[in-house]
């Protein structure tokens, strides 16, 4: 594919979606580095970390980048030192790209803490357009019985809910709050289920409640309400620092508030009494290991956690985030290229 060209959606300049930020443009297909596949798009899914890179939440790490990093696709090239991987071989491209394997963080078994870590459709082009890259160590294998947009979603909303579960510390059978309930919230909250515990919604959307409940949430209510129980766990999956006091005093004694968003507006002033004490923790979460992907998607196959998914064509890619920002959908958007 030596100087063959795709059309790719690229953040030309960051900023409100109004200002069109998001354009489509020509870019080169990518040629793999000597430890990389090319990756033929099949499906990319639409993060909210997406929206925060194109908007400018997120400091510009890659000028121009091409978002997108819930990619399904099949291995179309491969590197000179790649092993292990065969042409048209269905993979997965996640958020998390590559560490360095060497610092302190990579070798005690927490490779999302890496300073050196870098990420797809951030520091790298991503899924917005037909092809894209991984390095071969960071691409997923995927379980063979499940579609590509169905699958798409849990490259990242998926695992990054999943760790967030697992930082929140939920006790077996534990009351589990999810504040907000788009792509992740929704499949954490399967697994939760799955796992025995009782889960209420905390959401703003009118259909997001009605799907907590279709999945069997035990209730579903405002955001800015209290649950009809205190809760052992909760996670923050909105992006909204204020309802950071509004979850702790939710908690009952003992419990954890997991935050899972890598952008998150300022936290009020918090009441120690009301929301602190007591033994109460907040706990940050940061990308995720492979470790984590791993295990998600083998629980999720055993689970049979599924995505509720809104297909958009990879030319409107700039209409999916501006859904997905005024809360259009519930569930997940998973582009399906229509460009090549």
């Amino acid at each position: 594919m030596a100087d063959a060209t795709m059309p790719a959606w690229s953040v030309v300049t960051p900023g409100p979606l109004g200002d069109g930020p998001l354009r489509l443009v020509e870019k080169p297909v990518p040629v793999p580095a000597d430890d990389e596949l090319l990756v033929r798009v099949r499906a990319c899914g639409v993060c909210r970390t997406d929206l925060h890179v194109t908007e400018g939440d997120l400091p510009v790490r890659r000028s121009g980048v091409t978002p997108g990093h819930e990619v399904v696709g099949e291995v179309a090239g491969l590197g000179a030192a790649v092993r292990g991987f065969t042409p048209g071989e269905r993979v997965g491209v996640a958020w998390l790209r590559r560490t360095d394997g060497t610092c302190a963080y990579c070798v005690r078994g927490a490779e999302n803490l890496c300073p050196a870590s870098r990420y797809t459709g951030w520091d790298a082009d991503g899924g917005y357009a037909p092809y894209t890259t991984v390095p071969a160590a960071f691409a997923h294998r995927l379980p063979a019985d499940v579609d590509d947009v169905a699958l798409a979603p849990l490259l990242c909303a998926g695992i990054i809910g999943y760790r967030a579960l697992r930082r929140a510390a939920l006790p077996p059978g534990g009351r589990l709050g999810l504040y907000g309930f788009g792509g992740s919230a929704h499949l954490c909250a399967q697994l939760a289920l799955a796992e025995g515990a009782t889960v209420h919604v905390l959401t703003r959307g009118a259909a997001a409640r009605r799907l907590a409940l279709e999945l069997g949430a035990a209730s579903a209510r405002d955001a800015y309400d209290m649950p009809p129980e205190p809760l052992n766990s909760a996670v923050l999956f909105a992006p909204a620092g204020e309802l950071v006091p509004v979850a702790l005093r939710a908690l009952d004694r003992g419990g954890v508030l997991s935050i899972a968003g890598i952008h998150l507006s300022d936290v009020p002033a918090l009441h120690y009494e009301s929301e602190l004490f007591y033994e109460k923790e907040v706990r940050s979460v940061t990308s995720n290991t492979r470790a984590d992907a791993r295990e998600f998607l083998a629980l999720a196959a055993r689970h049979r956690v599924r995505a509720t998914t809104h297909v958009y064509p990879l030319s409107r890619a700039d209409r999916a985030l501006a859904d997905l920002a005024a809360g259009r959908f519930d569930g997940a958007a998973v582009l399906v290229d229509d460009l090549s």
